[in-house]
């Protein structure tokens, strides 16, 4: 325990020389001294609500303070990003933030925060992967008969997504422009009214998480050709993933992190980190979110802060490469 203090006032004397938030050493043990508010920045049922809700139960089973799920949805989970930004700067508002939010620090210039300025990086807690679904009906067997209808009616087939620069949008972007092929985006308000879209035949395909398809796939609603992840899954095994199945590379995997105001002092903020990583490696909580292909991950906030940087540019570089139009 002393050494825990040691540290911390030791980091919180480092810190002083960057902002002026000072941090006493028995406000870190403290913490959390009342109930933190953990922003969702997408609707009730997405993959971020499950993420969170789980991780939330366990803090507060773990801490004696109640972590309480907070759904802030809309512009794309910008508008949740923004009240993380800006809240009190003590620790006791968190915010779950998906790989998402570094297209749109990409792609968009008018957020009213900046990702990587206004928010502190605490820790990654997943990584998970889509799948690309297509309406039963829809000729294409697999990723390579899907190229090939591509290649043939270039544009012909439409993708729809969970919105014009969400991660949905440039997993098939991406794509495309890995295998030389021109698919029609067609934006929808979120991932559930994508995979409407593709379910009714309104558009031929769409990526999604494996947490919504897999009902729709039991009951033959929508037919799964490929995974988005680098290797095969245990959660869904018998679907090849897209690099092997015909776009070789290919890997566009989704995350989840949480992030707090920039202004919250370091001590709090590797404090909170601790207490996510006991927390996603509490056995219950690992086969919850494997269950849906998440893999629980912690990471240190300077890993988790490098990793957002690089995502940024990243996808920076797939616009310009790929000429694309962010209308």
């Amino acid at each position: 325990m002393q050494s825990f203090i040691s540290r911390a006032l030791a980091l919180a004397f480092v810190a002083g020389a960057f902002q002026p938030t000072v941090v006493r050493a028995d406000a870190v043990l403290e913490y959390p001294s009342r109930p933190v508010r953990f922003i969702i920045p997408f609707v009730p049922g997405a993959g971020t609500d499950l993420t969170t809700r789980t991780i939330a139960k366990k803090l507060g089973e773990t801490h004696g303070q109640q972590f309480v799920p907070d759904n802030r949805a809309g512009a794309a989970g910008a508008i949740g990003a923004d009240i993380a930004a800006k809240a009190t700067p003590d620790g006791h508002t968190l915010c779950l933030i998906s790989s998402g939010h570094t297209v749109l620090a990409a792609t968009n210039n008018r957020l009213p925060y900046d990702l990587e300025r206004d928010l502190y990086a605490v820790s990654q807690v997943s990584t998970l992967f889509y799948v690309l679904a297509v309406h039963p009906s829809f000729p294409a067997k697999s990723v390579k008969d899907l190229l090939a209808l591509a290649k043939a009616q270039p544009g012909k087939i439409h993708q729809g997504s969970s919105g014009t620069g969400a991660l949905q949008h440039f997993a098939g972007e991406m794509m495309a422009h890995q295998a030389g092929v021109k698919f029609t985006h067609v934006p929808y308000k979120g991932g559930a009214a994508s995979l409407a879209a593709v379910m009714s035949g309104e558009v031929e395909m769409s990526f999604t998480t494996l947490l919504s398809a897999r009902p729709h796939m039991a009951s033959n609603r929508i037919r799964v050709l490929g995974i988005t992840a680098g290797k095969r899954s245990p959660a869904i095994p018998e679907i090849p993933t897209i690099a092997e199945a015909g776009v070789p590379g290919f890997e566009a995997n989704q995350w989840y992190g949480v992030v707090t105001s920039a202004k919250v002092p370091p001590p709090i903020v590797n404090k909170v980190a601790d207490m996510l990583k006991a927390a996603l490696q509490s056995p219950d909580v690992v086969a919850r979110l494997s269950a849906d292909g998440s893999t629980p991950l912690a990471t240190s906030p300077a890993a988790f802060k490098a990793h957002i940087h690089s995502e940024i540019a990243k996808w920076k570089k797939l616009v310009k490469d790929a000429g694309l139009q962010m209308k």
